[in-house]
């Protein structure tokens, strides 16, 4: 689907896509912020636009985010003005106008309750989204300036994520919700970073650098997964974004336009794509079964897969054929587990505190 802007709206500066993939909000330079909703076949697809009244006049708008559930809009303008929004009724939740100096990124938490923002001024804040209260501002050194921010996904590691840079050391500092106070911090990607992104599962941290290069992290450990050196050379990483379903991710820039990349990291057990494939099916296909056979449905998953794990790990000297003893393969199982009475706090491994 196409569609041409009007000279009067000037060039589109950011795109949010809603959760549903049925609408996306564009800012332009000119012409404040529109509405475009997609209808249609997959082979005859069609763009309508709409007005938003409340940004309508907004002018050219930096971040733009939807939440989680899609039922915030956060639009963060480079007059440093914060507009938060109930979506689809478009009621204001928030309207400061002193948020920031100029806002450089946002991203709201996975259970759509905060929405973090930083600003050109390198700090950062932290917003209700509930009411739009202003929770607390990021503690930070004089000499220490936040730029990118992203929650955690995985729903189990309730962290927000910022790249701070230190005169001209690149860090990336972890932050706990709950406190949100810094736990570490790490020099991962080791240079200026122009964008963060988390994979849909939480399993994966990237960053791209302002010369082309990119770098992915596994959450759990902290530690570089993958890394693309000069992937764009020379230019300045405008967007990242991982593949839904696989190990993929699309970057862009100015120069070399898109690129999708491969990455080196394990593949996922073929398990999880089941049950999100499952999940999907009576998501979009709007099965009518009652909740007790959904739940009947994954015990009876869970059960065979249980059984299948069983014999496998019985198995496991000639199903893998590792010249490996039984009882090696038994601790290396449970090596990989993980000690369940471990008391380390850390959960994300040796931090630089």
């Amino acid at each position: 689907a196409r569609h041409e802007l009007e000279e009067s709206d000037g060039d589109p500066i950011t795109i949010a896509v809603h959760p549903s993939g049925d609408c996306f909000v564009c800012s332009t330079t000119n012409g404040g912020c529109k509405l475009f909703e997609l209808y249609g076949q997959e082979t005859h697809l069609q763009l309508s636009t709409k007005e938003l009244p409340p940004l309508l006049d907004a002018g050219p708008q930096k971040c733009l985010a939807f939440s989680v559930d899609g039922s915030r809009f956060a639009a963060g303008g480079v007059d440093g003005r914060l507009r938060i929004l109930e979506w689809p009724t478009l009621r204001i939740i928030v309207d400061e106008v002193r948020a920031h100096k100029s806002f450089r990124d946002m991203d709201f938490s996975l259970d759509s309750e905060f929405l973090a923002s930083t600003s050109t001024d390198g700090s950062a804040r932290i917003w209700k989204t509930e009411d739009g209260v202003p929770l607390m501002t990021l503690a930070r050194n004089s000499d220490e300036k936040i730029e990118l921010c992203r929650f955690s996904k995985d729903g189990t590691k309730p962290f927000l994520f910022c790249t701070v840079q230190r005169g001209d050391k690149a860090v990336t500092a972890v932050y706990d919700i709950s406190t949100w106070n810094k736990i570490g911090h790490k020099r991962l990607l080791g240079k200026p970073a122009s964008v963060m992104s988390v994979s849909l599962d939480g399993k994966y941290l990237a960053l791209g650098s302002k010369d082309g290069d990119i770098c992915v992290v596994e959450v759990k450990k902290m530690e570089i997964s993958h890394w693309n050196k000069r992937l764009h050379l020379g230019t300045s990483i405008a967007s990242l974004e991982f593949c839904p379903s696989q190990r993929v991710v699309l970057t862009t820039s100015s120069q070399w336009g898109a690129m999708v990349t491969k990455l080196n990291v394990p593949a996922d057990w073929k398990g999880i794509h089941l049950f999100l494939s499952l999940s999907n099916y009576f998501t979009l296909t709007r099965v009518r079964v009652s909740e007790w056979q959904i739940y009947l449905l994954l015990l009876g998953l869970f059960l065979a897969s249980a059984v299948v794990f069983y014999i496998f790990f019985e198995k496991s000297d000639s199903f893998w054929n590792f010249p490996i003893a039984r009882e090696q393969t038994r601790r290396n199982i449970d090596s990989f587990l993980g000690d369940a009475q471990s008391d380390d706090p850390n959960v994300f491994g040796p931090l630089d505190m």
